[in-house]
């Protein structure tokens, strides 16, 4: 039985929630889905399913410049859409929202776009040893083309960034910090603000990978001090295959186009061509309007929540976790940051990560195990990766019960 915690809030019922998500009443084999996986991609409520269904049954059409009532409509739908992103984000204007496929092709779009108008040898990007590779490669692939340096922050051995590390790296020489909002391998949900205000002191700007940020807290562009936020909607209970970068105007209007193709231009000629106005010239080709609107949709779904009840909701989930670990002795947490959310990563004994998530699949229970795209953290432990049980909003104290009855067994079979 599941003993009553404190941060256990009462304004919350994941059960009724539970009911808002058709996969959560799959079957794996003769057993219940347990899943935990969601830093990997969340599950999608009904109204999500049914805004994407609805849009190609009853208004799908190409967006912008049609002259008939089917792309009025999904122009419509698809610049709505834009605005609840602008909303979410607390946004100045819906121009700084651009649509992009997830939060790799963001990075990239900046990297590519603003790397390549402004870096120069000698210059310096930071990034933390704890990002996600898509907030590292596409650094690595500029700084190649430019002459500049990528270095790496340390983190220290609570998985958390090393502060005093990163205020000696800052000086005049870095022109930008990639950050993570929340590391998707360790759950550690780094001090933006902070870091944001030590990197503008040498005049740097600051990029923040919200790709799990947003699924866990409210979004504030401006109270995080970021230039460029980005993050995916798959993460959120939206689609696969969009996401958006948010920017701040000045930089996005001072920066060249990512992609060449129809929308994103002005006039055409084999003289020469120009550039349309913000968002879309960093929009080429036909959008992914369906899954702007899913994701529009998403958001609502989360905004129709007690955030602030959800994110406790959460919290109790881990501090569970945290307790019922400390429980099997054979298990090992990597990475015991003091703010995390919704990530509980762990080794268990001398087991392979790979055959521990093996087994509490065959017993209901989908984890992920491996480097979690976070190979630089990897190897600051020494490990070649971890088994790594994420949360969301609709998960429950009997699922990580459920999680650690499968432990249990897997300690006896692989131990």
């Amino acid at each position: 039985m599941s003993a009553p915690h404190p941060l256990r809030p009462a304004a919350f019922d994941p059960q009724a929630v539970r009911e808002d998500f058709p996969i959560l009443a799959r079957r794996v084999g003769d057993r219940p889905l347990a899943y935990l996986d969601n830093a990997a991609t969340s599950q999608k409520p009904r109204v999500v399913i049914d805004a994407v269904a609805d849009y190609y049954r009853l208004h799908n059409a190409n967006v912008h410049r049609a002259a008939h009532l089917l792309s009025d409509e999904a122009t419509a739908a698809f610049e709505e859409a834009r605005a609840q992103v602008a909303r979410f984000l607390r946004s100045p204007s819906v121009e700084q929202v651009i649509w992009t496929r997830g939060t790799t092709e963001a990075i990239n779009l900046v990297a590519a776009s603003w790397g390549g108008a402004h870096l120069r040898p000698g210059d310096r990007i930071l990034a933390t040893e704890m990002e996600h590779h898509s907030n590292i490669v596409p650094w690595q692939l500029i700084c190649a083309r430019t002459g500049a340096e990528l270095v790496p922050v340390p983190v220290t051995e609570r998985g958390e960034v090393d502060l005093a590390a990163y205020e000696r790296l800052l000086d005049e020489r870095v022109k930008l910090v990639a950050v993570t909002q929340v590391s998707n391998a360790l759950g550690t949900v780094n001090p933006v603000p902070e870091m944001a205000r030590l990197a503008k002191g040498v005049g740097a700007l600051v990029l923040v990978d919200g790709a799990q940020g947003a699924a866990h807290f409210p979004v504030d562009v401006a109270a995080l001090g970021c230039d460029f936020y980005a993050f995916s909607g798959h993460k959120v209970y939206g689609p696969t295959g969009i996401g958006v970068l948010w920017g701040k105007r000045e930089l996005l209007e001072a920066m060249p186009p990512y992609q060449g193709g129809g929308e994103m231009i002005e006039t055409v000629s084999f003289a020469g061509s120009t550039w349309n106005r913000l968002p879309y010239k960093f929009e080429a080709g036909t959008p992914h309007i369906a899954g702007a609107v899913g994701l529009a949709a998403a958001l609502r779904y989360l905004e129709g929540l007690d955030r602030e009840a959800v994110v406790a909701h959460e919290a109790d989930l881990l501090a569970y976790t945290r307790e019922r670990a400390a429980e099997l002795p054979a298990l090992r947490p990597v990475g015991e940051p003091r703010q995390a959310a919704g990530i509980f990563s762990f080794l268990l004994g001398d087991a392979h990560p790979a055959d521990v998530g093996t087994v509490l699949d065959q017993l209901g229970v989908a984890v992920r195990a491996g480097h979690h795209c976070a190979q630089p953290l990897m190897a600051r432990f020494g490990i070649p990766g971890t088994v790594r049980a994420s949360f969301a909003l609709y998960n429950t104290r009997e699922e990580v019960d459920r999680l650690f009855a499968a432990l249990a067994k897997a300690c006896d079979l692989l131990l």
